[in-house]
């Protein structure tokens, strides 16, 4: 199975964390996504994070492409509890050292009224799983979330947890995993 992932562009409320605001892409947001996707594929099926800065570039691009389109909640972005639609620099002013502790394990620390990461890994690798079982063998592009690719890749890279937010990845970032013979997602070398 080989599985492109694709972030989402720019959004209407900027930067920061936005975890489950469910905010609109921009102009730029929108041609962050078209070109990363110009020359890749070809996929056998689409799958998307259900909110609308993933789910409507999946929609245009499934019809676009004449592909099968499933929302699979699972792979939404992890929910920064109070500190979602913040930016770090905000958070540097009211909350740095909490802001510290996740930046160095963001398993150890939850942001107040927020996902435990472990709960968020947990999602995503239980939506991963059912992908997996229900197209093995098949080509998908899964449009998600920096916070779902940075998992994803960081377990296929090896990285410790405490790694987890050191793998960087922009607006519109195409990246592919390979299922390995022993069942380990893997970057293609």
């Amino acid at each position: 199975m080989i599985l492109d992932l694709l972030r989402h562009g720019e959004t209407e409320q900027g930067g920061g964390l936005r975890g489950s605001l469910d905010d609109a892409l921009t102009a730029l947001g929108w041609a962050q996504m078209r070109e990363a996707v110009q020359a890749a594929g070809p996929w056998d099926r689409l799958v998307s994070s259900p909110l609308q800065r993933c789910a409507r570039f999946a929609e245009e691009l499934a019809v676009q492409l004449d592909l099968p389109l499933s929302l699979e909640p699972g792979f939404q972005e992890l929910h920064f509890g109070d500190w979602e639609g913040r930016s770090a620099a905000e958070l540097m002013l009211t909350d740095e050292a909490g802001l510290g502790q996740f930046w160095a394990d963001p398993y150890a620390f939850t942001p107040p009224g927020g996902e435990p990461v472990a709960a968020f890994s947990a999602r995503v690798l239980e939506a991963l799983a059912r992908v997996q079982q229900a197209h093995a063998g098949e080509r998908l592009l899964l449009v998600t979330h920096g916070g779902v690719m940075r998992l994803l890749l960081a377990r296929a890279r090896g990285l410790p947890r405490e790694q987890l937010l050191q793998v960087e990845v922009r607006h519109g970032a195409l990246c592919r995993l390979a299922l390995q013979a022993d069942g380990q997602w893997r970057e293609p070398s």
